[in-house]
């Protein structure tokens, strides 16, 4: 009787996520094997994300497989031991145990005390943040000859990113709030409201970047009663964002006179824009910050990447997230979805729970990345061979194409 209850519940499981066994998959199958999934306590400040959601963690046991967890992992999220151990994970109080597994489930990068503690042949995933990366880190991870996935370069079905786009829908969101809040006397704003009511005009939104995260920016703002302008560097994003908003914007490419006038009116601004220039290392000057209005609100999210705003005006802020510099609010975090932990550790589990179960029914990293194309992109490292291009010619590494690795070994 229990072997017929745990077989329903494995085939519960998996029919859950879309890999009901297929004539074409019966060979893959035949490799799948169990594994270890280590998570171990976020570190890095303001943190509070976990990879794997209790129901993630009941997934993946239910097919057999060990989560590790360290105590208080997912407190931040608002999901606590009892709720992991109760799905089938085991609980542990050392932070190195997690760190033994097949697959160690990160958010942020690992430090340097958790470099050390890898092993040769180990699976880890996690954020990559590029432009917070140095070279002496990259250097520890291939000498622990693992392979590394990062978040950001994870493609799906579709060819699009997933973790990118789960995570830029809720950081515009996010910002739109950030910024109500930090324009409230509370915080010591101007005490505006953002939005509108009858009789008073509503408060200025610029947006600059018609991506996911400008486009759910602009959802927000507009649901506020908000007056909304937006501006990117290609006309066709406009275009996009517009339809899928489904009404008329006022919405211009990034001429520099027409952004400075927008930027003197407006009450937020909020920065979407993937750019990084390693000559200036800004895209919005200190002198057009100065022409804003006092009590004013700068949100970039685009800190991952490299910011778009002048760095000068924060290099006094000695690592603060919230300066004001020529009265203007600056708010520059990297992991502003970390402020919705809860929503934003749900939408990772839910990504990486069918791509965790897909690995171990491939039987391993090396032949999941020979079967998933997305997966093999989001690969930076296998066996400790840096296989992405841009990291290479970012630090000055050798690296080579995983295609050709693959044939290789």
């Amino acid at each position: 009787m229990g072997d017929i209850g745990k077989s329903a519940s494995q085939y519960f499981a998996i029919n859950q996520t879309g890999l009901m066994p297929k004539e074409e998959l019966l060979e893959i199958g035949k490799g799948q094997k169990s594994m270890s999934f280590g998570i171990p306590r976020e570190h890095e400040k303001g943190e509070n994300r976990i990879p794997l959601t209790p129901q993630g963690v009941e997934l993946l046991t239910a097919n057999g497989h060990e989560i590790v967890i360290e105590s208080g992992a997912g407190n931040g999220a608002n999901y606590f031991d009892h709720d992991f151990s109760e799905a089938g994970a085991k609980i542990v109080d050392n932070h190195e145990e997690p760190f033994r597994c097949d697959v160690v489930l990160k958010v942020a990068p690992p430090n340097e005390e958790e470099r050390q503690l890898f092993s040769p042949g180990q699976l880890l995933i996690s954020l990559l943040h590029i432009f917070k990366q140095d070279r002496e880190s990259i250097q520890q991870l291939m000498h622990k000859k693992i392979n590394a996935l990062a978040y950001e370069f994870l493609k799906d079905e579709s060819n699009c990113y997933p973790v990118i786009r789960s995570m830029s829908e809720i950081e515009g969101y996010t910002a739109i709030m950030i910024a109500s809040e930090y324009l409230s006397k509370e915080k010591n704003g101007k005490g505006v409201l953002l939005g509108g009511i009858t009789g008073i005009s509503p408060a200025e939104v610029v947006v600059i970047g018609a991506g996911t995260a400008g486009e759910f920016a602009v959802r927000a703002a507009l649901g506020l009663g908000c007056q909304v302008k937006v501006f990117d560097n290609s006309y066709r994003n406009l275009r996009e964002l517009e339809r899928n908003v489904g009404q008329r914007l006022f919405t211009s490419v990034l001429h520099p006179q027409v952004l400075s006038k927008a930027l003197k009116s407006a009450d937020a601004v909020i920065s979407s824009l993937r750019y990084f220039d390693p000559q200036s290392r800004f895209f919005i000057s200190e002198e057009q910050i100065a022409g804003m209005k006092p009590g004013s609100i700068i949100v970039d999210l685009s800190m991952g990447n490299g910011g778009c705003f002048d760095a000068g005006c924060s290099s006094k802020s000695h690592g603060s997230a919230v300066t004001i510099q020529h009265g203007v609010i600056h708010y520059r975090v990297h992991n502003i979805a970390s402020r919705v932990a809860r929503t934003a550790s749900i939408a990772l589990s839910n990504i990486f729970a069918p791509v965790l179960l897909r690995l171990a029914m491939s039987g391993g990293v090396s032949q999941l990345i020979k079967q998933d194309l997305g997966v093999s992109h989001g690969l930076y490292l296998y066996k400790g061979i840096l296989t992405n291009h841009t990291l290479g010619e970012r630090f000055n590494l050798p690296s080579k194409d995983i295609g050709l690795l693959m044939a290789a070994f």
